[in-house]
């Protein structure tokens, strides 16, 4: 697949482009311009770390809405042996908009849940652009508890812009859903692990978003709602997304800083869209790792201390004057 560069990442893209000129020579008029090849390869690596290195809140917002990052279904494909997909809510109906999967994952039986966008607009139409209705909610919450009836781990992927906003998703009660599963997340007696690999969207994101650890991807954003959005009530202005983003603190280290996640995980170098085979087997290897010790502590314990994360959320301290 063709990369798709975003506006920032011109430098490194004009780059891409000689380094495939000067292969092309090479095989087509067999001349021997290999160092000429090295060097800039050597310089792309150069540009793309000193532009990564240096991103802005609202350039990682992009990075985080890439269309080639990673999505849930390329996590579960490669990490996942033995996966069997499970649909319906029993009660509406299945949404697209979450995958629901119990598998294997390296030698684990699990519960992987996750968000779905599309890669282009017939399947982001069909997936709703990751934005999930009530039912899929429901059916996300089916598959906990049937995680934790046979002890299975579960891990959620997080992904969205938000819950599905429109009229028939609060005919059949989306703010419910969503609470509901809050509730049941907090109580459920297996380990869960949260990690947002792009965009982590308000309540759309909450509605999976309860567990024992919470891990975040170094590039993706986890906001109570959007640039665009908040750059519209506060500035009255679409133009102000910068300012805006820089305002939410949607970032990675900026969340870990304030004690919101638990975790960073570092991107591929370009990010998760310039390398998605890299950042599978990183996260992969993650996960594992965190996996090893939820499983190894007592329920009770692991319940108590699930608590006691959430209870102290939002806690800080000011200095006094």
């Amino acid at each position: 697949m063709e990369r798709k560069y975003l506006d920032f990442e011109k430098p490194i893209e004009e780059i891409d482009k000689k380094i495939l000129y000067l292969q092309e020579i090479k095989k087509k008029k067999n001349i021997d311009n290999q160092l000429q090849i090295t060097q800039m390869q050597q310089l792309f690596r150069e540009t793309t770390k000193q532009i990564y290195s240096n991103l802005t809140a609202w350039q990682k917002v992009q990075v985080a809405r890439h269309p080639q990052r990673p999505h849930t279904n390329d996590y579960i494909l490669k990490l996942l042996e033995e996966l069997y997909e499970l649909h319906g809510d029993r009660v509406c109906k299945d949404d697209p908009a979450i995958i629901s999967v119990i598998g294997k994952f390296r030698g684990t039986p699990v519960a992987i849940i996750g968000h779905q966008k599309g890669r282009d607009t017939e399947e982001n139409i069909k997936r709703n652009f990751g934005m999930a209705h009530p039912e899929g909610y429901r059916k996300a919450l089916r598959v906990m508890k049937m995680a934790e009836k046979f002890s299975f781990p579960i891990i959620t992927l997080v992904d969205t812009p938000g819950a599905h906003p429109h009229m028939e998703a609060e005919e059949r009660n989306q703010a419910l859903a969503i609470a509901n599963n809050i509730y049941e997340m907090s109580q459920i007696r297996t380990p869960i692990i949260v990690t947002i690999i792009g965009e982590g969207g308000s309540g759309g994101a909450l509605g999976i978003g309860v567990g024992d650890i919470i891990i975040m991807l170094e590039f993706a954003i986890y906001s109570v709602i959007s640039p665009e959005g908040c750059a519209s009530i506060l500035w009255k202005d679409q133009k102000a997304l910068t300012e805006a983003a820089e305002s939410l603190k949607l970032t990675a280290p900026e969340l870990f800083n304030l004690g919101l996640i638990d975790e960073v995980v570092n991107e591929p170098l370009g990010g998760a869209h310039a390398q998605p085979e890299e950042m599978i087997k990183i996260l992969g290897n993650c996960l594992e790792k965190k996996l090893a010790e939820l499983c190894s502590m007592n329920l009770n314990t692991l319940l108590e201390k699930r608590y006691q994360k959430y209870r102290n959320t939002g806690i800080y301290l000011t200095e006094k004057h």
